[in-house]
Order: C-alpha cells, then structure tokens, then sequence
C-alpha cells in the first residue's frame, strides 16, 4: 500500500487522504516493496486522486522520476523507465512472431503497450480491452506520451471484461498480452491468471501453430518474486511452451518484474 507522508512525518492514506496541504512540497511517497522494505520519493505535487468502480487511481509528480501512475496503492509506472517494462513485455513477443499482424492486448489502459506494439510495421489490428473506463480516459487525458497511440486508427479501444471478450469473439490473433494488475484474490484481475482460463479461452484465441501469448508475471525480488511469480509460471507451464523468461529492472520497482513469454504447443 502506498503513503502520502507529510513533512512531520505522519503517513497519510493515498486513497483516502485528497486535503489540499497533503501537496505540500515536501510531501513524500512511500511504499513497501516487500518485508521491511519501503521505498520513499519526493513530490513535486499530487495532480489527481480519486476512485473509480473498480480501483482506486492518482497521478503523482515526483521529483525523481516525472509523473507516477499509482492504482490501488501500488506504483504501477513513472515517465523515467516506463519504456523498460512495456519494450519488454511487447518487442521480445513480436519479433519471435514471423509476422504478427492482429494482436489483443488484456488490461493496458495506460496505453504504453499499445504505443510499442505500433511500432511494429506489420501490425494492422490492435484490440486493447480495459475493463475500467474511467482509467483508459484518465490516461488519455493525463499521459501526452500516448497521444499518437489512441489516436491511432489500428489502435481499436474496447471497455469491457477480458475474458468476456475474447469468448465472445470470433477471431484469432497472432500475440495476446497480458498487461494487467497483480491477481490477487479477490481483485478485478485474478480470474484472467487461471488454469481455466488460458486453457479454454486464450489459447483458442490464438492463431494455431504461430500463436504467441505473454503476460507480466508480478515482481521479482529475491523475497517478492514468490508473492505471484511462482504461481503464474507453474500455471502456465502445464499447457503452454515456455520460451526465456524477460526480467527487466526498473528503478521505480524497487528491483524488476517478471515477462513470461509462451507459443503454443
């Protein structure tokens, strides 16, 4: 969980605490990383804070790092190394593709991993399926790094479950990617992390024989990597083939996170 701090050193409930002295300019960030670790970054100011139906979002600007997206009290990305973690969850996955032209992308609302994936010349079709509308317009109205991306016509933006939606639809794609918060139970997230699921729904979504699927796999920490990593990569294991795992390190993060990149078998 993530803390504003103010400068007599009380923490203060990012989700919960809006008052206007908490964007005083010494004004700090915390959050823990794992068991008696916590980050702490300065800000600038708190640009926006305030809740949707499904999470809980601000948008911080730190001095160290540029704006922050923070969603449910946990750091999600900062200006400084957001490229690290979206390159690598979207290049390694397409350039393994031969010719990966339709790609579907679960969660994604910032709008970064369907800003890499249009860099790619042979990409056509682009579907990125949020379910909380309210964060997919926030960060187009917040984030100017995305602008060409949601403007783009390839680019098709859909609001609604990831798993209802590629059941409901009829196509395959060459590269699915999950970009989606960590599945802790009971969150919105953690249906999209089962056996159950890519079994029956993300691998008939995916072209036969050429079908590539990748998903973030949560930290990796020398402790935080068993929080969910373990669990991912176990799971997937048991139906798809696994390629090298990408684990990039990001400043923000403390240490890096987890890429789990699978063809089909």
């Amino acid at each position: 969980m993530g803390d504003l701090c103010l400068p007599n050193g009380n923490g203060v409930n990012g989700r919960s605490h809006v008052g206007g002295d908490v964007q005083r300019k010494s004004c700090w960030y915390e959050e823990e990383i794992e068991e008696n670790l916590r980050w702490c970054f300065a800000l600038k100011s708190i640009l926006h804070t305030g809740a949707t139906r499904y999470q809980d979002i601000q948008l911080l600007d730190t001095k160290p790092f540029g704006k922050a997206l923070v969603i449910d009290g946990k750091l999600q990305s900062a200006e400084i190394d957001e490229f690290i973690y979206h390159e690598s969850l979207v290049h390694p996955a397409l350039l393994h593709h031969s010719n990966p032209r339709s790609i579907f992308i679960m969660g994604g609302g910032e709008g970064s991993t369907a800003r890499e994936i249009l860099r790619h010349r042979t990409v056509e079709k682009v579907v990125m399926c949020d379910i909380d509308e309210e964060v997919v317009e926030f960060c187009k109205s917040y984030l100017a790094v995305n602008t060409e991306a949601f403007a783009d016509p390839k680019l098709e933006v859909i609001i609604n479950d990831a798993r209802a939606e590629l059941q409901s639809r009829e196509d395959q794609f060459d590269v699915i990617i999950g970009d989606l918060a960590d599945p802790i139970e009971g969150g919105p997230c953690y249906q999209l992390y089962t056996k159950s699921f890519y079994e029956s729904i993300v691998k008939p979504k995916l072209n036969q024989e050429t079908g590539i699927f990748v998903t973030q796999a949560g930290p990796a920490g020398i402790f935080s990597h068993t929080e969910v990593f373990s669990c991912i990569y176990n799971t997937l294991k048991q139906m798809l083939c696994l390629t090298p795992l990408m684990f990039p390190p990001m400043l923000i993060l403390g240490d890096g996170s987890w890429h789990l990149i699978h063809h089909l078998t």
